[in-house]
């Protein structure tokens, strides 16, 4: 009886497994360096990875792992680089029609009485950034600011190389917009320049705080991989323009020493310009930091 028992349990360890279809069957790979998920055929994992045979020497299955993600995703567009020089244009000429447009909203609010009203030249700022992110963002990241070029430099989200050339082309851009303004209204209206209409204190911690804000809103969506991507120009652009509400009547709601730079060179007009060479790269740097210190 025990020889009869030991063979039926040899014959039940011998039983081969049931074979079960697996073309139709897909695993879910969750790659180390990536936070994304890649859904794989079944039968690549069979093939060699890592999951398919846990005991293998772990460079083979690592090696084997790579070959077959790239068999599988050799079929795909691959993203190049965009040169420095198409980033740089990108800038200028997204700083250009930025500019352009606040203040040729400013222009005609003063002579038209006010049609446009603070409200007005708000939305315009807001839309102008909103469709310009859509437009250039994957081209050069859509700064059109040398306060965010300089933060996003600081945190190593802008190689420090990009950082000249980027201010650069956002201060050309400013001031080809605004001569290009000066060139097409008449009279052109001084007022396009940012000068405090406060105190030198008020308009500093305004300009700080509101860059500040922007700033904040910006490292969240753009550079935090748990952001809602898809919102990243609606967001930008709706924070434009809540600070303009905000800082516009007392300060002209720079957030932008291009902004600044390129109308007082247009019109001569330099009062107080340190206030918005100083406080707007301050708050871009602190409002960076202070994503950077609590995000997951």
């Amino acid at each position: 009886m025990e020889e009869q028992k030991r063979g039926m349990d040899v014959a039940a360890v011998t039983v081969p497994p049931m074979v079960t279809s697996e073309s139709n069957r897909i695993s879910i790979i969750i790659s180390p360096r990536s936070a994304s998920s890649k859904v794989m055929p079944f039968e690549l994992l069979n093939a060699g990875s890592v999951s398919s045979h846990p005991h293998d020497d772990p460079a083979e299955s690592f090696d084997a792992h790579a070959t077959h993600y790239y068999r599988w995703n050799q079929g795909l567009p691959k993203i190049k680089a965009v040169p420095l020089i198409k980033k740089v244009i990108a800038e200028f000429l997204g700083t250009f029609i930025l500019i352009f447009t606040v203040l040729s909203t400013i222009i005609m609010n003063e002579q038209h009485d006010g049609v446009e009203s603070l409200l007005g030249i708000a939305t315009s700022a807001g839309l102008a950034v909103t469709v310009l992110v859509l437009s250039l963002i994957h081209i050069s990241g859509c700064h059109l600011n040398p306060a965010v070029s300089i933060a996003m430099t600081v945190f190593g989200h802008l190689p420090l190389a990009h950082l000249l050339p980027y201010m650069t082309a956002q201060i050309l851009g400013s001031i080809a917009a605004s001569f290009s303004v000066k060139g097409i209204y008449h009279p052109v209206n001084p007022g396009i320049a940012t000068i405090p209409k406060v105190g030198t204190t008020e308009a500093f911690f305004l300009e700080l705080i509101t860059t500040f804000v922007l700033l904040f809103i910006i490292t969240a969506l753009a550079t935090d991989p748990h952001a809602v991507k898809e919102l990243i120009a609606v967001a930008v652009g709706a924070t434009i323009m809540m600070n303009a509400l905000i800082a516009g009547p007392s300060t002209g709601a720079s957030m932008n020493p291009a902004r600044t730079l390129g109308p007082a060179i247009a019109t001569g007009r330099y009062t107080q310009i340190w206030i918005y060479m100083v406080a707007t790269p301050l708050g871009a740097i602190a409002g960076t930091g202070a994503y950077v210190a609590v995000k997951l």
